[in-house]
């Protein structure tokens, strides 16, 4: 992910002295990371005029907090929050001295056993992860309460989804984070949704909702969901910044692009000799049905996030950042 926009100058929190030096720092970093990737050279451009400015930023509104900041990161399938988690990370440790910890929406899914107790009991299309309600939404808020409350010796732990078998890893794989945090990251598709009006959720918006929701107990019960304990969840944010995604069209094709990803790592891991039944990758008209069961909500955040998320990064077709927009 590249960009062709600047970070405003209106909110520039560094001199360029501390510019450049952030920048220098973030670099070191990633030095061998980048000498083995070969990522391409307009790297340090990328860093100079996006990350390092947007760390400042990030770093300004914890100093004025005093406690850990907890940031929210908004984007559709594809849309690079892993991506941006990760350069965000290194920018604020290395550049800004900052104690980072950051987890995804994703590995709060409920087990596989989990969801299909509720696809019995309330709709099978919940046995699909995705929508809220397969969340684990009590695990997350007990998670960001530690990270909140940590002292030295805390020690936190993280679940881990596995995607390949569609389950969360068993505990002792689980992340430990030890200590405080100055910043904690949710990153997430959902992440600070919003529910919609309950007659907005009246008229199927495509195929699977018309054909396997006839009667709408699905919509309604993930726009429930929203109402409830998700709001408890992302009312622990304190800034929320937005990858927003330029279409539904680019959502399916970044999507597609993960899951051959996912597929090229499953395969050069995998042992030849044992067989991958219980592996879960996708051709493209289960990504396409896949992708169905996030639109709804993915149409929605598009049409009103980018007007209350507190940072905007408008991508285009080709996944550049075209705009960057600060709303507080």
């Amino acid at each position: 992910m590249s960009i062709l926009a600047s970070w405003p100058e209106s909110h520039l929190c560094l001199t360029r002295q501390e510019r450049q030096a952030a920048v220098s720092a973030v670099e070191a970093a990633f030095a061998s990371a980048l000498e083995n990737l070969r990522v391409d050279i307009g790297f340090r451009e990328m860093v100079e005029q996006l990350y390092v400015p947007m760390g400042a930023w990030i770093a300004q509104q914890q100093s004025l907090k005093q406690q850990p900041l907890v940031l929210g990161i908004n984007g559709a399938q594809g849309a690079g929050k892993s991506t941006l988690f990760n350069l965000l990370e290194v920018t604020l440790s290395e550049g800004f001295g900052l104690r980072v910890v950051g987890f995804s929406i994703d590995d709060l899914y409920k087990t596989r056993a989990k969801r299909a107790e509720l696809a019995r009991e309330v709709h099978p299309l919940l046995l699909t992860r995705g929508v809220p309600g397969t969340h684990d939404v009590e695990l997350g808020i007990d998670i960001l309460e530690s990270l909140l409350n940590a002292q030295d010796d805390t020690v936190t732990c993280i679940p881990v989804f596995d995607k390949s078998i569609d389950d969360r890893c068993p505990d002792h794989v689980w992340q430990e984070w030890t200590g405080r945090a100055d910043v904690i990251v949710l990153e997430g598709w959902c992440v600070g949704a919003s529910p919609q009006p309950d007659v907005a959720l009246q008229e199927p918006i495509n195929t699977l909702e018309r054909d396997e929701d006839e009667e709408g107990i699905w919509r309604r019960y993930a726009n429930e969901q929203l109402k409830g304990r998700y709001a408890d969840l992302f009312a622990r944010l304190d800034l929320l910044l937005m990858l927003q995604v330029p279409s539904m069209q680019a959502v399916f094709e970044w999507r597609s692009l993960q899951e051959k990803k996912l597929a090229e790592r499953v395969q050069y891991i995998q042992d030849p000799k044992q067989p991958n039944d219980h592996l879960r990758i996708m051709n493209e008209q289960q990504i396409v049905r896949f992708i169905q069961h996030y639109e709804r909500l993915t149409r929605a955040m598009l049409e009103q996030m980018p007007q209350t998320a507190d940072l905007v990064l408008r991508l285009d077709q080709n996944h550049k950042i075209a705009e960057i927009r600060i709303n507080s």
